[in-house]
């Protein structure tokens, strides 16, 4: 399929109704790179959806209206690289920073759940951002053009705000278990 320019644009101004269309465009070019590259799998769903999300979330960033396919390929190509590296069937979650205090702490209960909250809202606005970011599959340098930033400040936002989340859970874990 071939994307006006005007209507690439359109979707790159906001236009909802021309996002909607340069979105169902791609989709069967997407599924198609990917049916090509993996078979057909159960997992061509996921890529392609996330595939699209990326596109949708960074259509503004788009500097040449033309080159839409390639800069949604890119995406694709990230989603499919994160494939091939195990993302879609071990796929990393913010509940590994719990692992260093062992079984006591199961991401499962309800309880964990909301401690993890309060330890989230202990992060300043920005470095919170940055981890949500990470937890949807986000690489350092998309981050950092999310953020306006470089990627090795990412980076170290990422590592104190662990850092920081270790030590507000571990403090958190401490007044449970005297509690109980």
């Amino acid at each position: 399929m071939e994307f006006s320019n005007a209507l690439v644009q359109r979707a790159k101004d906001g236009d909802q109704t021309a996002v909607d269309a340069v979105l169902r465009g791609l989709e069967p070019i997407m599924r198609g790179y990917f049916t090509r590259r993996i078979g057909h799998r159960t997992e061509i769903d996921d890529l392609v959806q996330n595939s699209l999300i990326r596109v949708h979330r960074s259509i503004g960033d788009l500097q040449d209206v033309s080159r839409l396919k390639a800069f949604a390929m890119k995406g694709a190509l990230y989603e499919l690289q994160d494939f091939y590296r195990g993302r879609y069937s071990a796929r990393e979650t913010l509940y590994d920073i719990l692992e260093p205090f062992g079984p006591a702490v199961k991401p499962d209960r309800a309880g964990d759940r909301i401690d993890l909250d309060r330890a989230l809202a202990g992060l300043t606005p920005l470095a919170r951002r940055i981890i949500e970011l990470r937890e949807l599959g986000f690489k350092y340098t998309e981050i950092a053009d999310v953020v306006n930033s470089s990627e090795a400040a990412v980076k170290m936002q990422v590592k104190r705000a662990f850092e920081k989340l270790r030590d507000l859970l571990a403090a958190l874990i401490l007044l449970l278990s005297q509690v109980s």
